[in-house]
């Protein structure tokens, strides 16, 4: 069994996984992503998606990862307290998440995340209370926008 403590959230530290999107000050320059949004596939369309999820206790032990390797995924909080974020990039050879290189984030529910495409990651996992999300990610209906790996040994996040 792997232990992996929540570490503070920052974008330097999240930055090898994606990009950290903190909520602005009023009258500030809107956030916009172009370039961060990564759709790799010419027959993929934009998928905006609502989702409220039920919060989860930590400790929580994790089994399974996923990934969209053609495509980033964004998590903008419509309504949540924290919620945990658990990365990996792939390994070298097989692309199976690379468990020592594993990170986990408390986020706060203001503030928002762009994956990059090909990082695996923990479903969404509220913390305090269930949460409400807006996601995006870029799909064709096959295969190829989701993809799944089995832990070769559990994942325990500590607070």
């Amino acid at each position: 069994m792997i232990r992996a403590r929540i570490e503070p959230m920052t974008a330097e530290t999240f930055a090898p996984f994606g990009l950290l999107l903190p909520p602005g000050a009023p009258g500030e320059r809107p956030l916009e992503l172009i370039e961060e949004l990564q759709n790799g596939r010419a027959s993929a369309r934009p998928r905006l998606s609502m989702a409220t999820v039920e919060p989860k206790a930590l400790p929580l032990t994790v089994a399974k990862m996923e990934r969209h390797v053609h495509s980033s995924q964004a998590f903008a909080p419509m309504d949540c307290a924290s919620y945990l974020v658990m990365v990996a990039p792939p390994q070298v050879g097989d692309g199976k998440p690379d468990l020592p290189r594993l990170r986990a984030f408390r986020v706060p529910g203001d503030t928002g995340i762009n994956y990059r495409a090909g990082v695996w990651h923990h479903p969404l996992s509220p913390l305090e209370r269930a949460g409400r999300f807006a996601i995006l990610t870029f799909v064709d209906g096959t295969e190829g926008d989701e993809e799944w790996a089995d832990l070769p040994q559990p994942v325990v996040v500590d607070p």
